[in-house]
């Protein structure tokens, strides 16, 4: 059976393996984030984005509650609580026929888990350096 590109995301929310998210990612992966105004291209910028979200929101109250697929990608609906604050958003991820994401959009709700997430993502992309 063969792994599509979103088995490879499920498997790196799974297992956290880094190495598995560098290798699902395009190297001209388009990256757009509901916190930073201007969309990020490439496979580097992401690997920073998408790294630093996963240890955010990958509390153990993650969980995705749907999933929508079309031809070249999925629309996959999320939950989580951080602060006390609920968070609901999606992932719009489109794939290359080798099952890499060329495309990765997030969008959330409510404005005031907007707000988190702009304030934890720069702390974490801070660390990073």
């Amino acid at each position: 059976m063969k792994t599509t590109g979103l088995d490879k995301w499920y498997g790196f929310m799974k297992s956290r393996d880094r190495t598995a998210l560098w290798d699902v990612l395009h190297p001209d992966v388009f990256f757009e984030s509901p916190v930073v105004h201007t969309p990020q291209r490439g496979r580097d910028i992401t690997f920073k984005y998408l790294s630093s979200a996963v240890k955010i929101l990958g509390v153990p109250s993650f969980r995705y509650l749907g999933e929508w697929h079309g031809d070249q990608g999925a629309v996959l609906e999320f939950e989580t609580e951080i602060e006390g604050i609920k968070i609901n958003g999606v992932d719009l991820i489109n794939f290359d026929a080798e099952g890499r994401i060329t495309n990765f959009k997030v969008m959330v709700r409510p404005l005031k888990a907007i707000n988190l997430l702009h304030r934890l993502m720069g702390e974490q992309l801070a660390k990073q350096g």
